[in-house]
């Protein structure tokens, strides 16, 4: 018991409003003094530099939030040192976020019994000459027909690069000469093809970032700023659980504190499509209505873990879920024991307790930022990083807009899931 310094580290790419955001918000809590099992806290945060380290070198943070290391090896390695010697807690474990694909994690929904959509992979039609390779090809590759295994699929169906990528990439596969065509522009990439679910009544991306969800009617077919829907409880209760369920299934079986599911819904039925999105988009110019929920949920999450001195898992524990797949239960009581392990991992009652006692104000300063002109700045910085100069002035004004929306419709309320 006494005073202890709580240390959190942005580890930064190109972002740009959401730090601006988040460290605004932070400052206004004023969390130095905050009582927490006998100890007297101390609060700090900075952003992360890039230098060479080495294994001995302490770590001076309790909790990272990690922007970098999906695609950044240095980051990735001094991260993976840290949570090994030093104790730290970041979130999205860095081994899964490196070994599981979205290949492997249909794979492991389909384990579980999630309705994965049919889903086959294609060697790459082109390849970076070796003569290990050329070797290996010669005695161990065998001609395929496209045209089979576009019967066996049946179209439609879609094309997309295994590693992910967003949409960029992916094709509408309506006929063999649209497999042929695409097949044959995808190089060296290694691609899936997965069958469509078509006719579907809800295309919806739900975001996780903890225990906490976010529910979002998604157009994958408008510009980048208009895929997220400003639309609000137009979900019934039972398909909310559902992807809910889901979504923390997923993101506890991996390791990931945030991640998004992209599910559609046809004949009732939620069939999760695109799942392996740790560290989603965070920008303004994405979310702009949604922007304020994420910043909230992130604080939340982040103080919590660094509060409560949070351990990090460092591998995955898979068993729990196998033992309920093969129960003899039906998928819906299936998914829900699984997300009862997901809430256990996530301590999802001690979070809300946390919140509740901890961060009660957070709802009245996030209302009273997001109308600020310091958030205003922070929409210009990105629209400015991002679009042509003649474009400026139109979108930052769009993006500040649906914000204030937001403020109108659900930012003096609190969010819904209680946190």
């Amino acid at each position: 018991m006494g005073n202890r310094n709580v240390n959190i580290g942005l580890s930064l790419g190109a972002d740009i409003c959401w730090p601006i955001a988040y460290e605004t918000l932070f400052e206004g809590l004023k969390l130095d003094g905050m009582k927490l099992g006998g100890d007297t806290l101390a609060f700090n945060l900075e952003r992360v530099t890039i230098e060479p380290f080495s294994l001995h070198q302490p770590v001076r943070y309790d909790v990272v939030i990690d922007r970098l290391t999906h695609w950044y090896s240095t980051s990735r390695e001094w991260i993976k040192k840290a949570i090994l010697v030093d104790d730290l807690y970041v979130y999205n474990n860095p081994w899964s976020l490196q070994s599981n694909e979205k290949h492997t994690s249909y794979a492991a929904m389909t384990r579980l019994g999630l309705p994965v959509p049919e889903t086959w992979m294609l060697p790459p039609k082109e390849y970076d000459a070796s003569d290990d390779l050329e070797e290996t090809l010669k005695k161990y590759a065998r001609m395929f027909s496209l045209d089979e295994i576009g019967e066996k699929i049946g179209y439609p169906f879609f094309m997309k690069p295994y590693h992910g990528g967003g949409w960029k990439g992916v094709s509408r596969i309506d006929n063999a000469a649209d497999l042929h065509r695409a097949y044959d522009e995808s190089g060296t990439e290694v691609m899936n093809l997965q069958k469509a679910v078509l006719p579907h009544d809800w295309f919806v991306r739900c975001v996780g970032l903890g225990p906490q969800l976010r529910k979002v009617n998604y157009d994958p077919g408008a510009p980048l700023h208009d895929r997220y829907r400003m639309d609000i409880d137009f979900l019934d209760a039972e398909d909310q659980s559902v992807l809910e369920d889901m979504t923390l299934t997923i993101n506890a079986f991996f390791g990931w504190d945030f991640n998004s599911c992209e599910s559609l819904r046809a004949n009732g039925v939620w069939h999760p499509i695109d799942f392996a999105n740790a560290c989603p988009d965070s920008q303004v110019t994405s979310l702009h209505y949604h922007f304020p929920w994420l910043i909230k949920a992130n604080l939340r999450w982040s103080l919590f873990c660094a509060a409560t001195d949070r351990p990090m898992r460092k591998n995955m524990d898979w068993a729990p879920f196998y033992e309920i797949a093969d129960k003899d239960i039906s998928p819906r009581e299936k998914l829900r024991a699984y997300a009862a392990i997901a809430h256990e991992r996530f301590e999802t009652e001690k979070f809300r307790e946390f919140c509740q006692n901890k961060l009660g104000h957070l709802d009245e300063l996030a209302h009273d930022f997001f109308g600020s002109e310091t958030m205003r700045d922070a929409i210009r910085q990105k629209v400015t990083a991002l679009f042509p100069a003649h474009e400026h002035d139109e979108f930052t004004e769009l993006f500040w807009n649906r914000i204030q929306t937001w403020r109108e419709q659900e930012g003096q309320q609190g969010d819904k899931d209680g946190f």
